[in-house]
């Protein structure tokens, strides 16, 4: 079984169709989305549409959580964007999203960790920014799962470990967004220092799981100039450079 996997695509429809005829290219015929589909100042409603025509298994990430239930003066930027063009109808699709998934017994959708959709699985956070998580910290995130496969996003940057237990977890990295400052629960940047769309490619064998991180071109330069005409020049930035 081969399964295209996307994250984070965050309203960003030119890589998201770039990535699709990539892994379609590659002969895969499957793929999951692990949440953060459409915050941001691109176009959330044609990716919503996109993507409920897709009708891949899709889960929910803290965004969408944001984008219909946060106040609005409470809201990012990025997700008052979403808020205010998303019609009813996809309203409705974003609220019948599960925050994980099963497809099966081994392999779990988590957006953050299975614990949290603001947490980092593969990455941790503290006063010093972002840093690669040590194994210890991850096997403890991953608890006592028994999926074999465990997908995670929220962010943005791309890694696959696999524990002593061989259980391999698997963050795709961000189709969407390469580079953004956060705040939660420090001050931090992701700069994955180049502006390509990121997706994974899964595949089990008789050997058990393993991973494929990819990079893909598309027309960020058309992303970033509508970043630039709908206010944003840090997301005009972010998506020309992948740095802040």
């Amino acid at each position: 079984m081969r399964i295209a996997v996307l994250s984070d695509i965050h309203g960003n429809l030119g890589a998201l169709e770039a990535v699709i005829a990539d892994f379609r290219r590659r002969g895969v015929e499957h793929a999951v989305d692990l949440g953060d589909l459409l915050s941001g100042p691109l176009q959330p409603c044609a990716t919503a549409d996109r993507l409920i025509e897709l009708g891949w298994p899709t889960i929910a990430g803290n965004h969408e959580r944001q984008v219909l239930f946060d106040p609005l003066e409470r809201m990012s930027a990025s997700d008052r964007h979403a808020a205010a063009e998303l019609r009813p109808d996809q309203r409705d699709w974003l609220r019948a999203l599960p925050p994980s998934l099963r497809l099966d017994e081994e392999v779990l959708l988590v957006h953050g960790t299975p614990a949290s959709d603001l947490a980092c699985f593969l990455q941790t956070i503290d006063a010093g920014g972002m840093r690669a998580a040590h194994a210890g910290e991850i096997a403890r995130r991953a608890g006592d799962d028994p999926a074999r496969l465990i997908l995670c996003g929220h962010t943005h940057v791309p890694r696959a470990l696999r524990l002593d237990d061989g259980r391999l977890i698997v963050n795709p990295g961000s189709v969407g967004l390469q580079a953004y400052a956060g705040e939660h629960p420090h001050p931090h940047r992701v700069e994955n220092g180049s502006p390509q769309a990121r997706y994974a490619i899964v595949e089990r064998d008789r050997d058990g799981w393993h991973a494929q991180l990819l990079q893909v071109d598309y027309d960020w330069g058309a992303a970033a100039a509508l970043a630039r005409r709908n206010g944003r020049e840090d997301w005009a930035r972010a998506l020309l450079t992948g740095r802040v």
